[in-house]
């Protein structure tokens, strides 16, 4: 059964969204809702539309799901604002939800500057998290920082759109525009970006067939390949961000030391903020990764009191042997966070349509490790 204040919950006005979820809590308590009794699943790491969620969900929408599919815990997390915070606890203290925030973002750490870490194809350049902030309004002293990053955000977005309407012309976008249409707050991302291309192709050429001769053209696609992507609006967003924003493409923008905060400067922005700066790791493949224990050692220097993972791809490969390298890799990087006694949480991202909503505890290469999991939960909430 489905109710009319459900989609209500995902509206970019905060007073319909604050509304519905009145009338979610009303639904519950009522049993109107059955909601799943808690278990050991959770997603420790969820993207809103406050920066891009592949389903287009809320904070409040978010909790609202963890509440009904019996989520242990349920964390918010956002690219580089807080701006979802206060109504994401919120609606987790109005539903009974266990809940954490934080926040992700790139930054440059020094020691590493000649290695790939985690984000594929820069070396020196990690994503990197704080997890448990409060409130959305972080702390006087922190206001710039905070400031800082939404505004070097926005920067490299805004410039990633210029290079890529030359590119595409006549298909361009007013950032501006997509920024109302696509977000609650202004935030853009490369995704946000990626659909409004889409969608200015549909427009500029009605007719499939001149729409999908412009994308091959512009994508290096055959013909064939193009059409059919016209069909599959994800597959074509993923082709035009692979082209056109990602190394090699005519949008990239190289990382510098200089576009990004350092490590150290992140963590104190972050602990300032009263939350734990917090390792965010991939599987363990490149360089920088490859070294466990002095990564940690690392991380720990620098004031990292935690660390995340995204289980799905690390025990999923595109082959038997991957599949068998990742999971060994998952199992060593569990095992070296409980040496080091640094606390882990793991979640699915929900950034891009097609991530799932929750991990398959069930699944044997991820239950061995539920209990660490929760056990970190617990650390937190």
């Amino acid at each position: 059964m489905s109710f009319a204040w459900e989609n209500k919950l995902n509206d970019f006005d905060p007073a319909v969204r604050r509304q519905a979820l009145q009338e979610a809590e009303r639904a519950i308590a009522d049993g109107s809702v059955e909601c799943a009794p808690v278990s050991g699943i959770h997603n420790m790491h969820c993207h809103s539309f406050f920066s891009y969620n592949g389903y287009g969900y809320s904070p409040s929408y978010i909790v609202y799901l963890a509440r009904k599919m019996g989520f242990y815990a349920v964390g918010l997390v956002d690219f580089d604002v807080l701006d979802g915070v206060d109504e994401f606890l919120a609606a987790a203290r109005l539903l009974g939800v266990r809940a954490l925030c934080g926040m992700e973002t790139r930054v440059f750490i020094p020691e590493l500057a000649d290695r790939e870490i985690n984000s594929p194809g820069e070396p020196g350049i990690a994503y990197h998290l704080g997890c448990g902030f409060t409130a959305s309004q972080v702390p006087q002293a922190q206001r710039e920082f905070a400031a800082m990053l939404r505004r070097n955000a926005n920067t490299r977005t805004r410039k990633l759109a210029d290079l890529v309407n030359a590119y595409l012309d006549p298909v361009t976008i007013d950032l501006d525009a997509v920024a109302r249409r696509f977000t609650p707050a202004g935030n853009v991302t490369e995704r946000h970006v990626c659909s409004a291309y889409r969608e200015a192709a549909e427009k500029h050429f009605p007719d499939a067939a001149k729409r999908a001769a412009f994308w091959a053209e512009k994508l290096a696609l055959d013909l064939e390949t193009a059409a059919a992507l016209l069909d599959n609006p994800v597959k074509l967003e993923g082709s035009i961000r692979a082209k056109t924003m990602k190394s090699g493409g005519v949008g990239y923008i190289a990382p510098s030391p200089e576009a990004f905060p350092a490590l150290g400067a992140m963590n104190g922005f972050i602990a300032g903020c009263g939350a734990a700066p917090t390792l965010a790791w991939l599987n363990g493949l490149s360089a920088g990764e490859n070294d466990l224990a002095e990564l940690l050692r690392l991380h720990k220097r620098y004031g990292t009191r935690a660390a995340t993972l995204i289980p799905d791809r690390n025990i999923h490969g595109a082959t038997p042997e991957k599949t068998v390298r990742l999971c060994g890799e998952l199992d060593r990087f569990v095992a070296a966070c409980r040496g080091a006694d640094i606390p882990l949480l793991a979640g699915t991202e929900m950034n891009a349509p097609g991530q799932k909503l929750v991990d398959d505890f069930a699944d044997p290469a991820l239950h061995k490790h539920l209990k660490v999991l929760l056990d970190g939960i617990d650390v937190f909430c």
